[in-house]
């Protein structure tokens, strides 16, 4: 048993400066953060396990649709939207993703349910979407997942012909959450609408255990946004799970490695959220600003969107 929990969240990393930003904005992004933070944090202080607590921020986070996952999920170049998402428990490192998903209402509790109730990991698609109604689980139309904003945006990347990383400029929209609970479980889950006009079924790094998600009772728990071809291609968030097992390097010192040296040699932008097994949380990025929050028993209880 532990005697402590904590929680942190993230809504997407890249170019996100203070100069683009309105108030109005600001407050909006910052409001939803904060929902999904409180709704996390008040099941691990009322004792509840920190998977149920990852899966209740991301739904949040998934139904806010200023976040490029669930109801604000991006347009692929079909006009359609395929999502991905992940869940994975630090107990017994069982982990459920589904991934290249429509219609779905919040593709995390499709994850959590492909963990609890299939045999397997991963599910995709058709077959993914499939699972979900055996489990019950809601589902919406078209309509429901149209921002004007996310169809301008892909009308943009139309013209271009190119793929873009949520919203102009850099942006990795992804959203996610880790936590540590008063049993001393750790977990993580990630959610995304992937890349704006992706073509040919793309899937990035959000709903690969190891690369976007990871959790470990004996490490961490690690939720990634960013450029997910370069996270899938340094197995990041095991990657830093590796380097506390092995080399015995603390949370803080893995993440820097990991995000401020490995990352950027092959030009690796984005940032991620962690939790070791003691609760103590580093939210470290290299791009401009990153949406993220935190919380623990403590009393630490923070909303950043820009560099400090």
């Amino acid at each position: 048993m532990a005697n402590n929990f904590s929680i942190a969240i993230h809504g997407g990393a890249g170019t996100i400066l203070r100069s683009t930003m309105t108030p109005e904005l600001q407050t909006q992004y910052e409001a939803g953060l904060r929902d999904a933070l409180d709704t996390g944090y008040n099941i691990l202080a009322s004792g509840g396990s920190s998977l149920d607590a990852v899966e209740a921020a991301v739904v949040k986070l998934e139904d806010f649709p200023l976040f490029n996952a669930g109801k604000g999920a991006v347009f692929n170049n079909v006009g359609g939207h395929e999502m991905d998402a992940a869940i994975m428990s630090g107990k017994g490192l069982e982990a459920g993703a589904a991934c290249g998903i429509s219609h779905v209402k919040n593709p995390v509790k499709l994850a959590r349910a492909i963990m609890d109730h299939s045999e397997h990991v991963i599910l995709c698609g058709a077959g993914a979407e499939q699972f979900a109604r055996t489990q019950n689980l809601a589902f919406e139309d078209d309509a429901y997942f149209y921002m004007e904003q996310r169809y301008q945006q892909w009308q943009e990347a139309l013209k271009e012909d190119k793929v873009q990383l949520d919203h102009s400029d850099k942006k990795f929209g992804t959203v996610g959450a880790v936590a540590f609970d008063l049993q001393g479980n750790l977990a993580a889950a990630t959610s995304t609408g992937g890349m704006t006009n992706k073509k040919f079924g793309r899937i990035g790094d959000s709903p690969v255990p190891g690369a976007g998600t990871y959790a470990n009772n004996s490490t961490c728990a690690i939720s990634c946004t960013g450029h997910g071809e370069l996270f899938l291609r340094c197995v990041v968030a095991y990657d830093i799970s590796c380097l506390m097992e092995y080399k015995g390097l603390s949370l803080k010192e893995a993440c820097d490695v990991v995000v401020y040296d490995k990352l950027v040699k092959i030009g690796g932008e984005g940032g991620l959220i962690a939790i070791d097994k003691l609760g103590n949380i580093e939210m470290p990025f290299n791009s401009d600003g990153m949406y993220r929050a935190c919380r623990n028993s403590a009393g630490r209880n923070e909303i950043s969107i820009y560099r400090e």
